[in-house]
């Protein structure tokens, strides 16, 4: 699944200035799990995803969209 998820969070964290671990410590998880999800392997939880958005102060739309070759259920 990971790979139908597009994020920003490289983009953000580069943006604050702050290194994988830094951005790790302040969500609770690995700094591999950082590495992960910025490469796209890995698909973080709701829980793991309110906690980026809410360390960025922003939405998770900001943050993950979907990609456009997505099917989604009517």
């Amino acid at each position: 699944m990971g790979e139908d998820v597009f994020t920003r969070i490289r983009d953000f964290r580069v943006h604050r200035g702050l290194t994988q671990d830094e951005l790790a410590q302040a969500v609770g998880v690995s700094r591999q799990s950082i590495i992960s999800i910025e490469r796209g392997r890995y698909t973080p939880s709701l829980f793991l995803a309110l906690r980026f958005a809410q360390f960025f102060q922003c939405s998770t739309d900001e943050l993950f969209k979907l990609n456009q070759e997505d099917h989604y259920v009517k």
